[in-house]
């Protein structure tokens, strides 16, 4: 069908998160429980080296994470320094460099994909 009005209607992007593999938001949850008092405050990204250098951002992968889209974090889990400045800006005391530690062991040893 042409569309007259020089525009056309994209495709929705609609995500079944009850669908989505949950795994490893529950396997960092135990082995780093700090990572639930994460108030998604930003200080983390902010202050991140890899950041200043590049599209990494550790909000964002845990929101990933959180969602299940574990393929989309996997690819920006691999842009991490791990330099450790993260612990430093976090206000709650979440231990990211740890969290990001387990979330790159995790997706080696179970999600080979």
């Amino acid at each position: 069908m042409i569309n007259f009005w020089g525009y056309s209607i994209s495709e929705t992007r609609s995500i079944n998160y009850d669908t989505n593999d949950k795994s490893m938001t529950e396997h960092i949850a135990r082995v780093v429980p700090s990572s639930k008092l994460c108030i998604g405050c930003g200080g983390c990204t902010a202050g991140c080296t890899a950041g200043n250098l590049t599209d990494f951002n550790i909000r964002k992968i845990q929101m990933l994470m959180k969602r299940g889209e574990n393929k989309e974090a996997k690819e920006q889990l691999q842009k991490c320094m791990l330099c450790g400045k993260c612990i430093l800006f976090c206000p709650r005391g979440v231990e990211t460099r740890k969290m990001i530690l387990e979330m790159l062991n995790y997706i080696k040893t179970k999600l080979k994909s």
